[in-house]
């Protein structure tokens, strides 16, 4: 592995890179509380004649913690990736792209507004293309008119103050346990690449233009609703929906789709999700299911991809058994297959 700077806009980005400079061109963008070298035990198993950058982005390992405006919806993101491609790979080049996460809602807006620019997508328990939380149904419906209970308020404040102190211990706050219970299905899953992988989420800057983010009040419940600035933000429906975009863009690059079956984080059920935390009585005062029903991300993320498909794409749905948020990390044979299949396609 070497490491590069790329100038972006506004920031500077630390890039990770493997493989000979004229490999086939693969970017890897990482998810939330993380970092390019999150891929690191993945990267491992890819063929070495591709060429991969896994950037840092703003904010996040050992890039600079460069503000994060959330009205453009992960926008800045998606500047940052463009500007590594261009950099890395070269300004007329389409990469195959992987996304994680926050990282998979960058590549569907990367796409979605470059579309000459990503040669295929992989989607590892992506961000809905509607955002995260305050949306209803199928179809993206807002559950209320100011989105809330989405954005940087509903975070748990004794995690925000561990994570600022890059706490390494194993209280139930902690990162660490944070990252072992949610992350993974199995925190075996990391094996001797734990704090490494711990390093990577303790690289996140905490603040109110970085993470989580501002937050606003709200008259329904919770009483919060999304700020202006930071990651959170950037991810509520008030500012990311790229669904429509996604299915009207041409060229509609090939789509892979990779989840675990029980990822507790991207999920029609998701623990972060607070609508779905009222629900389990976690959050007190849920004003029921017909007022605000969790946000059914995983059937919204499928919903799309096959009006996508109708409208002359193609993507494959790929479940893992026994599997949490990070199939790269807990079946890294069976996700290197993925990406490989979509790489270079038999």
């Amino acid at each position: 592995m070497t490491e590069i700077s790329v100038s972006a806009p506004g920031a500077r980005l630390a890039v990770h890179l493997w493989g000979p400079a004229d490999g086939i061109p693969v970017l890897l963008i990482h998810g939330n509380c993380s970092s390019g070298l999150f891929w690191e035990p993945l990267v491992r198993r890819l063929p070495a004649q591709w060429r991969i950058a896994a950037p840092d982005l703003r904010g996040y390992g050992g890039s600079d913690a460069a503000p994060v405006d959330a009205t453009r919806g992960l926008g800045e993101f998606v500047d940052d990736v463009l500007a590594v491609i261009d950099t890395v790979f070269g300004a007329d080049v389409a990469p195959f792209v992987a996304g994680h996460s926050m990282g998979g809602g960058i590549a569907l807006r990367l796409a979605a507004e470059h579309p000459t620019r990503v040669a295929g997508l992989l989607l590892e328990a992506p961000l809905s293309p509607y955002g995260f939380g305050g949306t209803r149904d199928l179809d993206g419906t807002p559950t209320t008119d100011d989105f809330a209970g989405t954005g940087g308020g509903g975070v748990n404040p004794d995690f925000i103050k561990r994570l600022a102190a890059k706490d390494r211990g194993d209280e139930p706050t902690s990162p660490r346990t944070v990252m072992r219970t949610t992350y993974v299905a199995d925190p075996e899953a990391f094996g001797a690449d734990e704090d490494a992988m711990l390093e990577t989420m303790l690289s996140t800057v905490v603040s109110d233009d970085n993470y989580p983010g501002d937050s606003a009040t709200s008259p329904h419940w919770p009483m919060i609703g999304p700020g202006v600035k930071g990651v959170l933000n950037a991810m509520s429906p008030r500012y990311f929906n790229v669904a429509s975009e996604l299915v009207a863009l041409t060229p509609k690059p090939p789509i892979v789709w990779v989840r675990g079956d029980r990822d507790a984080i991207v999920s029609d059920a998701s623990l972060f999700d607070l609508a779905n935390l009222g629900k389990l009585g976690a959050v007190p005062g849920w004003p029921g299911e017909e007022a605000c029903p969790p946000q059914p991300m995983v059937g919204q993320t499928r919903a799309v991809l096959e009006r996508y498909a109708a409208a002359g794409g193609r993507f494959t749905e790929v479940v893992l058994t026994d599997c949490g948020h990070s199939p790269h990390i807990e079946f890294p044979e069976a996700f290197a297959a993925q990406l490989a299949g979509l790489v270079t396609p038999e």
